[in-house]
């Protein structure tokens, strides 16, 4: 059985630069994408579901803010609402928490993909865009270790570089590629 048939979901991770970075990649993600998308986007506490509602307008697929309890869908890009952890269980449903900030935030990226690699047992691909700080470090080398697949933008073409460099320091991606080309390699992967 090939790695790629396996893979259950697809996570991403961004802060400074990400509303950009999302802009290019999620439109370009095709309408019958085979797997569910996870998101935290560092937002301020104080957001409306702005980022949600615009990249829902710029997509093929739907973009929405996760909810309580929902089980997720292919196909579904599910957003961070603004101060809540988002969390995967392990029925595969959703969960929102106002824990202690991990790495000072809330949503942390961290905490997702944590919870991501236990509930999909490493069958899950972890993405990190642009960002300022190095939270998705300690959570994509997670996912690598439990057999799961790590993409980082190539800090080069980064709005803030320091975001993928921390998760290139801390273990080895499996591809360092541009925005344009994450979503054909996502493609790819989930065949």
């Amino acid at each position: 059985m090939s790695h790629r048939s396996v893979i259950k979901a697809v996570v991403i991770g961004t802060s400074a630069g990400g509303m950009e970075a999302l802009s290019k990649l999620l439109p370009a993600v095709p309408s019958n994408f085979k797997a569910p998308i996870l998101i935290v986007q560092h937002i301020a506490p104080t957001s409306d579901n702005f980022l949600a509602r615009h990249l829902d307008s710029l997509s093929q697929i739907k973009v929405k803010e996760a909810n309580e309890k929902e089980k997720i869908k292919p196909a579904i890009a599910y957003v961070a609402p603004p101060n809540y952890h988002l969390l995967v269980e392990d029925d595969l449903t959703l969960s929102l928490t106002v824990d202690e900030k991990v790495n000072y935030s809330r949503p942390s990226i961290d905490v997702l993909f944590e919870s991501a690699a236990y509930a999909f047992k490493g069958k899950v691909i972890a993405v990190v865009l642009t960002g300022a700080n190095q939270d998705g470090a300690a959570g994509a080398a997670l996912i690598k270790k439990m057999g799961g697949i790590v993409i980082v933008q190539d800090p080069k073409t980064a709005q803030v570089p320091v975001m993928p460099e921390s998760v290139m320091k801390a273990t080895q991606p499996d591809y360092v590629v541009t925005i344009e080309e994450i979503p054909k390699l996502l493609v790819q992967l989930i065949k």
